[in-house]
């Protein structure tokens, strides 16, 4: 089973949560990660399971970038909020870029999720 990142900055969760709500029945079909408090949220309103792996600012992107280069992540989706500075962006950066370098399709908007969920329920029909 493929496995999907779910992660938000912090004025973007209810974005998410939203965005999920829309596609609960396609993220069923994954098993589903995300960073400590987003993993929580998303699985107490949507009755579905997160698996946390650790808060995005205290090393959480890092630890998602490892998954990666593990071969553990297929697919993230991380709503980043681009007005506001971080002071992670270096970590966040970080995983973007392991996720580019490794060709790991990655959706920073719901506009780009939309793509990579509907792309995937697309191509599970074709199999």
């Amino acid at each position: 089973m493929n496995t999907i990142a779910l992660i938000a900055h912090n004025s973007r969760k209810t974005d998410l949560l939203n965005w999920s709500k829309v596609h609960r029945d396609a993220l069923l079909k994954y098993k589903l990660i995300g960073t400590t408090y987003t993993s929580k949220l998303l699985s107490e309103m949507l009755d579905i399971e997160v698996k946390g792996f650790g808060h995005g600012p205290s090393g959480g992107d890092i630890l998602l970038a490892a998954k990666i280069l593990q071969g553990e992540v297929q697919m993230i989706i991380f709503f980043i909020d681009a007005e506001t500075p971080h002071g992670h962006e270096h970590d966040i950066q970080t995983l973007i870029r392991t996720a580019v370098i490794n060709n790991i399709p990655i959706a920073l908007n719901r506009a780009s999720a939309d793509l990579l969920i509907l792309d995937e329920k697309d191509q599970q029909k074709q199999k």
